[in-house]
């Protein structure tokens, strides 16, 4: 399909919910996690589950040299990030829904994101947690602070308001899910108008059920991403490119730019 198919479905939209995933922020910079070069290729994601974070000092470091190469370099947002920001300052997007943990909406000026999978800008108590659950005592600061302590020694931070162990506030595998990220989403995906899905392979649960929600709820639903997803046949709009080439121009024709 064209981007005049999806520049119409945008021009006649007024609740617009955006889903993003990484594919917009590679073209930022950003690395993604399973792609050929990604970071699945330099670490083993079987080490980096949470409960091996729990038990294993040196996993430990070993996820926070990983933060650091994920943070490292000044990545900006891009044209398609700021696309986004401009459809809401003109009060037809309602909502970004994203699987990134990069803060690269926010930096764009998107006001209302839900980070399903938490963000890497920031660290956070989880305690002495079981089952994969966090247990922290509600400690929070920038990943700077981690960094600052790993840089003058101390290779493996703790809380310092109650000694529990520090972890980035994202999603790690085995992690549960933030449950109120969670409920947002959903409630934004079904009561769009259209779910405008970004740079997402759509194949990680329970994010990629969206669509099927946003789709039962009565939502039209747009894909934009670089390879066939498993829900293109469910789409009303798909276009294959890049987010940053093709949204821009979209969006500025919906808006009658």
């Amino acid at each position: 399909m064209t981007v005049a198919a999806l520049t119409q479905l945008l021009a006649g939209a007024t609740r617009i919910v955006a889903f993003t995933g990484a594919g917009i922020s590679t073209e930022s910079g950003i690395p993604d996690f399973r792609s050929p070069g990604g970071i699945w290729t330099r670490y083993d994601p079987r080490e980096f589950t949470f409960d091996r974070y729990v038990v294993s000092a040196e996993v430990r470091r070993r996820s926070w040299a990983m933060r650091r190469e994920l943070l490292a370099g000044a990545h900006e947002p891009n044209a398609a990030h700021r696309a986004l920001a401009e459809l809401e300052d003109a009060g037809r997007l309602v909502a970004v829904v994203t699987q990134n943990t990069d803060g690269l909406h926010q930096a764009a000026g998107s006001r209302e994101v839900v980070e399903i999978h938490g963000t890497s800008r920031a660290v956070t108590c989880i305690g002495e947690p079981t089952s994969g659950v966090p247990a922290g005592c509600g400690f929070r600061a920038p990943a700077s602070w981690a960094f600052e302590r790993i840089d003058g020694g101390d290779d493996d931070p703790r809380c310092p308001d109650c000694d529990g162990l520090v972890k980035s506030a994202t999603v790690s595998f085995g992690q549960a899910m933030f449950p109120d990220a969670l409920e947002a989403a959903a409630e934004h995906a079904t009561s769009a108008d259209v779910l405008l899905t970004i740079g997402s392979s759509l194949q990680v649960y329970p994010a990629a059920g969206l669509p099927q929600a946003a789709r039962s709820a009565g939502a039209s639903l747009a894909i934009v991403n670089d390879e066939p997803t498993p829900f293109d046949a469910l789409a009303d709009v798909v276009v294959r490119g890049r987010a940053g080439e093709v949204l821009p121009g979209a969006v500025a024709d919906a808006l009658g730019r």
